[in-house]
């Protein structure tokens, strides 16, 4: 039995008549997370993978090329080493099966086995594939080929040497029933019990040499060489040091064996689970903790074929995308155990809204608010309110859950969980929102930030095991050292030292990565010429015709897919809206609409926007009036000139998030440029500016919210409400 707080996973050893493609890449990447989590919560881990280089189709891929099968097999386990450090997985070994430590350990088993009787001689007659190199009987044919590969099969009647794997059927099927853990997921479990309760044969565990010469040779007959799978499967005993004889045994092998989770892909569950099981029971020795079986990934909805062209390359996954994008990507993407459909477009969408939008908005908020509010230095905690153990008792449920979800090889769900975590966050900066406080209540700020900052440095330290990297640079930003006792709390960062926002971790991908599309034979569309880009420009006159006003949430009542939302606009009855679920709450300040006539909404094209500079108009007599620089997504800035001089100064404005009128047509206000007007509230009182969440990008256009056709809300997306910047008197005119 291996050491206490020892752990061993273990990938299939990948064939060498090939490359590796995206779904070798799928099963080390799930090692790999598994491995560093286990590193990060102080086990002695070791994950070892590698390479299976012997039988039939090595030979037939090597005589194609030209050269030896040795020769091809040097050269062919090297992309697998290359596109492993390319991933950052940190496999303990990589171990070949035509290395010396293993040939030998494999005869040592097979002269065990055969002196101990489990090897015997016997003719047979029967259907062989050499596609897979295994024999059918009759009833197994699908249409008379191969059924797992649908190939042809050949009729060979030889000698061979045969495993007493039939004597062995009833003890694996009785611990299967006693280890529900065993076999994972649970469909995989029950497939198998059905193969069990079929007759089980024996195994044949040879090939004459006369029909195929590369192999390992058996010891007691050199005429023939070792079935390949017999030989690849012992490999996870053989780089643990095992020997039949207990006497050159290994200590490694009696820390570490059985094994915690051995991976691989369904389609060799049976060799693992019923021949590498009874070959475990002839030594004597313990079956694996748990053997889990994942699906098989599939391209746009189609099989991988390298017939059909669709076979994804994980290098260019990793050159166009980063290898911590790709790895997060295909464990969130599936449930582990099922098929996935790998598709680029959800690739993108995926990044976009939980990286760049969910997680990078977090971070960046978190530090750039430090940065500009509190000298760029990790503060003070202050006495929790009820808001910060809100945020503290989902850190608990997060992490919890993420234990689980890890300890149940739930991917996904982890992720999930931790998502959690982090859309909580940034739903506390916008409850607590420190643009305000830093006005209102500076002696609140430091606290807030400082969870803020405690939070990034939690879901980077549960991250690390699936983005090394990424969460590597966050914990740099913040000057933490991981450590797993921190986990669950917001309280390890260290006070007064100095951070730094710096670029965006995940910088928004507008579409697919040149190399994706040219690998995907996608060509953009030719520029259009003499055409002037962007929607038709409008009239100011025909701005007013909408008329936007201030609004405050009275009630708001949630069903499973709709948010029905009662407004105050400062009169007897409220407003009432229907639309798409929200998770806008009462008391949050909106912006209706109101008209008869959507079709005069529809001219108008609102963007979410950010200002970038701001200052003085150059006119002295224009007190009234600010230059601004506002970024609404385009290529460069755009000149806007306000009149909201008497509100809001230059400095307060740098950074903040505004609402852009980008349709009107251009004009000049004392002699500056005007590509635009912000949304504010209030008239000639001005009270608020109309903005938005934080994880919403700029560039966004928005919306009209709700079914009414009298009524509207302003919102980007389909549900995301916008709101104002500060607390203004409901029914106020918005221009």
């Amino acid at each position: 039995m291996p050491t206490e707080n020892h752990y061993y996973v273990t990938t299939p050893l990948y064939y060498v008549n090939d490359k590796p493609h995206v779904g070798h890449a799928y099963t080390t990447i799930a090692a790999d997370v598994l491995a560093r989590w286990n590193r990060s919560l102080g086990a002695n881990v070791f994950f070892l993978t590698g390479t299976d280089e012997h039988g039939q189709k090595v030979l037939d891929a090597a005589n194609i090329r030209g050269i030896s099968p040795q020769e091809h097999a040097d050269s062919m386990h090297l992309p697998f080493i290359n596109l492993w450090k390319k991933f950052d997985i940190t496999h303990d070994d990589f171990i070949r099966t035509t290395q010396q430590r293993h040939t030998e350990k494999v005869q040592a088993v097979l002269q065990f086995l055969y002196e101990k009787g489990d090897i015997y001689a016997d003719a047979y007659e029967g259907w062989y594939s050499t596609s897979v190199e295994r024999f059918w009987t009759e009833k197994d044919l699908v249409n008379g080929k191969c059924p797992e590969t649908g190939n042809e099969v050949e009729w060979i009647s030889e000698e061979n040497y045969y495993f007493r794997m039939s004597k062995y059927g009833p003890k694996l099927q009785q611990w299967i029933e006693d280890h529900p853990n065993f076999l994972k997921p649970i469909s995989r479990r029950n497939e198998v019990l059905g193969y069990l309760k079929k007759e089980l044969g024996d195994l044949c565990i040879s090939r004459p040499k006369s029909r195929l010469s590369w192999g390992i040779p058996l010891p007691f007959d050199e005429k023939f060489v070792t079935y390949v799978w017999f030989d690849a499967l012992l490999n996870y005993i053989t780089a643990l040091g095992y020997h039949p004889d207990p006497n050159l045994c290994s200590t490694s092998f009696e820390r570490f064996w059985p094994a915690s989770n051995q991976l691989m892909g369904k389609d060799i569950l049976t060799t693992h689970s019923v021949y590498w099981s009874t070959m475990l029971f002839a030594l004597d020795l313990t079956p694996t903790e748990n053997l889990f079986a994942h699906g098989w990934w599939k391209v746009e909805g189609q099989k991988m074929s390298k017939s059909i062209g669709n076979v994804v390359d994980p290098n260019l996954l990793i050159e166009n995308y980063s290898s911590d994008v790709v790895r997060y990507m295909l464990l969130k993407e599936v449930p582990f155990g099922l098929d996935g459909d790998f598709s680029h477009k959800k690739l993108l969408a995926r990044y976009n809204a939980e990286l760049a939008n969910d997680l990078g908005n977090l971070l960046h908020r978190s530090l750039s608010m430090t940065e500009r509010w509190l000298e760029g230095k990790i503060p003070a905690l202050d006495a929790d309110t009820e808001e910060d153990s809100s945020l503290q008792a989902c850190l608990t449920k997060s992490h919890t859950d993420f234990h689980t979800h890890m300890n149940d090889l739930s991917f996904s769900k982890a992720l999930d969980s931790l998502w959690v975590l982090v859309r909580r966050g940034n739903k506390y900066i916008d409850n607590e929102q420190p643009w305000r406080l830093a006005k209102t209540n500076p002696e609140r700020l430091p606290g807030v930030m400082r969870r803020c900052l405690e939070v990034c440095r939690v879901i980077a330290q549960h991250l690390a095991s699936f983005m090394p990297n990424k969460s590597a640079e966050i914990l740099e930003k913040l000057h933490y050292t991981y450590s797993p006792n921190d986990l669950n709390n917001l309280c390890a960062l260290t006070e007064g030292t100095a951070v730094q926002a710096g670029k965006p971790l995940f910088p928004k991908m507008k579409d697919l990565p040149q190399g994706i599309k040219d690998a995907l034979g996608i060509k953009d569309e030719p520029k259009q010429q003499n055409k002037p880009a962007g929607p038709k420009t409008i009239k100011l006159k025909v701005f007013q015709r909408v008329p936007f006003q201030s609004g405050v949430i009275s009630s708001i009542d949630h069903t499973e897919n709709k948010s029905t939302i009662e407004v105050d606009i400062g009169t007897d009855n409220p407003l009432r809206f229907v639309g798409p679920k929200t998770d806008a709450s009462k008391g949050q300040m909106v912006v209706v609409i109101g008209t008869s006539n959507q079709e005069n909404f529809a001219k108008i094209t609102l963007k979410t926007a950010q200002i970038i500079q701001a200052g003085p108009h150059p006119d002295p007599e224009a007190s009234k009036l600010l230059h601004l620089q506002v970024n609404n997504g385009e290529q460069e800035p755009r000149s806007v000139v306000a009149g909201i001089a008497n509100r809001f100064s230059p400095q307060d404005l740098k950074d903040h998030k505004v609402t852009l009128v980008s349709n009107l047509k251009p004009s000049k206000l004392r002699g500056v440029p005007s590509l635009g007007m912000l949304l504010a509230a209030g008239g000639d009182t001005l009270q608020s500016l109309v903005v938005y969440p934080d994880n919403v990008p700029v560039g966004e256009t928005l919306q009209w919210y709700g079914e009414n056709q009298e009524y509207g809300l302003l919102c980007v997306g389909a549900n995301t409400l916008m709101t104002l910047s500060e607390k203004t008197i409901p029914g106020s005119v918005i221009r």
